[in-house]
């Protein structure tokens, strides 16, 4: 590969890994990983002289893609040019007067006030127009709404929350829903189009730039200088607001004075809870400042100092295999404990098989590990590999278990989205039993309110459920229910109670519960039309060897893991089924509409419907669902243009794309 090539392909990949961070707040790799690709791309800029439009360094944050209002910045929120150098700092302050900052690690903002009163609040989007979110803003605690100021006031700034209020918050959410990191978490928050989640949130703004409206009061004036940036920071904390911990830099400042300011910061964001990721150094003239300009990309005014966690040395004493709720064996280093940021740690997770060989781990091996965003233990090096490595020794790794720890059973490595990862291939293993629970209870399955996670964890580990039809028995052992941890006898009377409602339920949303591959709600539903809702038709057409496949959408995989589902747990299916009431479905008014008789396709996120909800719609006006695009489809429903496979065959074919709106309006007779 070229250098012209590798350009396009770390944009490509830049722009991929900015979209989850920026739009979906669900990031894949760490702030250290994308910097690391940052650089090279820079660096292959300036050496090539070859810079795409679409190019990260050239742009900041990503596309808008939410559906709040989005909004032209009054002044551009550009980023920052960064360094890891403290000589780096030296040579950009340049002998002037400067100032530092910590770097907040949240969604930057931007609020506005007129005679004295909050008026806007928009994110920073791609540095020109971002997203409205006044009506979030309004429910952060630390920030004004009024202002003794009446001059037009723009401040800019992060909406962050600390990690005590991220652990707390992220304990309520399931484990499949957590967040990564205090970022993504405020970044979501923020971005809510019901303010009322936002407003339970607890998050926090902290101003970090004065952009207009700097008139001192009197009162406050003393010595302030209006042209200091320092002076406007002094400011808006005479205002009323947070401002990020910061300080004052000599003109001759020495690398020791900078790493004490920098040590200083760090300290005082960890006793308040503080994510942050680096420093901010700028010239405390802002007018000098304002003159040097800026790029497509940053700002030149200031210059980001980013730092990493810090790494320990430590001793490999053995690899511990855990189960996931799916049956992936997850591979965990188990060292020496050292201690970081004043907790002890003896464990981190290596992933998967893929990154536990490109480690080369050994029993004993010295490796290096670190808190990920000062959260999350990692192991992010082999000291011992790359010494084996340098001496010409082949690898050779720690040997992959064959058997399930679990169960005993046969595990097998298999392939997942191009990662290794070892599986256990027993499908009645104890250790998949929460996963399976876990689907059978939700909302789409039996609908079981009040058997969390957490409560089938702790049911199954005292041995109350190892079973689906265990869950009807419970009633059974109601005195030993109510001495458990976290249930109490109104709790307790509840869940009997919803667990005895459950059991009126239509037959797609038992067949759905009960977890056969490949078999979701859409082709549960597909099954129960065509066995009219009665449980024992279905029953007759496994017995009478049915082909499946003669199902609209069926196909080989799904209907031989139908039939081999049920070969291996019909009697079991059975019993269960006697526990249930099955709800008779009603007659089906098929409406006449434009859709009638149209073969319709959806992809990519809904507003107004689930994707469940819109089927059952269009099945109502005539229409047939079809999961992907064909010649014979009719309509592809989509509410944004995107790269999707779906979305460019309906383009190839010449098939008419509509939005949900659209798709809403033809309901009402309003588009034609």
């Amino acid at each position: 590969m070229n250098k012209i090539e590798r350009i396009k392909e770390l944009v490509e990949q830049l722009n991929y890994h900015r979209d989850l961070y920026y739009n979906k707040s669900r990031p894949e790799i760490s702030d250290f990983e994308f910097d690391t690709l940052f650089d090279e791309l820079s660096a292959l800029e300036k050496e090539t002289g070859f810079v795409l439009t679409t190019s990260p360094t050239q742009t900041v944050g990503y596309e808008v893609k939410s559906k709040l209002n989005k909004v032209t910045h009054n002044h551009p929120m550009l980023s920052l040019d960064k360094t890891k150098s403290v000589d780096d700092v030296i040579k950009f302050l340049d002998g002037r007067d400067g100032v530092v900052m910590a770097k907040m690690d949240g969604l930057t903002c931007s609020v506005r006030y007129l005679n004295g009163e909050l008026v806007s609040a928009e994110t920073r989007g791609n540095g020109e127009v971002g997203e409205d979110i006044l009506h979030c803003a309004k429910t952060i605690k630390n920030l004004p709404l009024k202002i003794d100021c009446m001059d037009e006031v723009i401040i800019d700034g992060e909406v962050i929350i600390t990690y005590d209020d991220f652990y707390k918050i992220n304990e309520t959410l399931p484990e499949n829903e957590r967040y990564k990191h205090p970022r993504n978490l405020a970044s979501g928050s923020i971005r809510q189009l019901d303010s009322s989640v936002a407003a339970e949130r607890n998050m926090k703004f902290i101003a970090w730039k004065l952009v207009k409206g700097w008139t001192i009061p009197d009162d406050i004036a003393g010595s302030m200088i209006e042209n200091s940036f320092f002076d406007r920071l002094c400011l808006l904390f005479n205002l009323g607001f947070d401002v990020t911990p910061w300080g004052k830099l000599r003109y001759d400042s020495t690398k020791d004075s900078v790493n004490y300011l920098i040590n200083q910061i760090k300290s005082i964001c960890k006793n308040k809870g503080y994510p942050i990721d680096g420093c901010v150094f700028g010239y405390d003239n802002v007018a000098y400042g304002e003159s040097l300009g800026a790029t497509g990309h940053h700002l030149r005014s200031q210059l980001a100092f980013k730092f990493y966690d810090e790494v320990y040395e430590t001793k490999l004493l053995y690899i511990d295999w855990t189960m996931g709720k799916t049956g992936v064996l997850t591979p965990t280093a188990v060292f020496e404990p050292v201690e970081i940021d004043g907790t002890r740690v003896e464990k981190a997770s290596v992933h998967n098989v893929s990154i536990m060989t490109k480690l080369d781990l050994h029993i004993g091996d010295t490796i290096e590990v670190f808190k990920a965003n000062m959260i999350i233990p990692q192991v992010s090096r082999n000291v011992s590999a790359e010494e084996r490595e340098a001496a010409g020794k082949e690898p050779d790794y720690i040997a992959i278990p064959s058997t399930c720890p679990v169960c005993g059973g046969v595990a097998k490595i298999v392939r997942e989205n191009d990662t290794s990862v070892l599986m256990c291939m027993n499908n009645e293993c104890s250790g998949k039993l929460l996963g399976r629970l876990t689907h059978f209870v939700s909302k789409k399955g039996m609908n079981i309110d009040g058997l969390s996670e957490a409560t089938l964890e702790l049911l199954i580990s005292r041995q109350l459920i190892t079973k689906f039809k265990d869950i009807y028995k419970l009633s059974q052992h109601r005195d030993k229910l109510v001495t458990l941890p976290g249930m109490g006898k109104k709790s307790v009377e509840k869940l009997l109670n919803n667990i005895e409602k459950s059991r009126e339920v239509k037959l797609e949303n038992f067949i759905c519960a009960l977890g056969i591959p490949n078999i979701g709600l859409t082709a549960s539903k597909t099954i129960a039309k065509y066995c009219d809702g009665d449980i024992y038709k279905w029953f007759n057409a496994f017995f009478n060897n049915f082909d499946w496949t003669k199902l609209d959408d069926f196909g080989n995989v799904m209907a031989n893991n139908i039939e081999e589902y049920l070969q291996s747990h019909i009697a079991d299916v059975e019993i269960l089924a006697d526990e249930m009431h099955f709800i008779k479905p009603e007659k089906n008014v098929i409406s006449e509409s434009v859709f009638s008789g149209k073969n319709v396709c959806v992809t990519g996120k809904l507003i107004s419907f689930t994707r469940d909800s819109i089927n059952e719609k269009l099945i109502s006006l005539g229409a047939k669902p079809v999961g992907s695009v064909s010649k014979t489809t009719d309509y592809l429903i989509c509410n944004e243009a995107s790269s999707s496979s779906k979305y460019k065959k309906a383009a190839e074919l010449g098939i008419t794309v509509i939005t949900e709106d659209e798709f809403i309006k033809m309901i009402d007779g309003k588009i034609a």
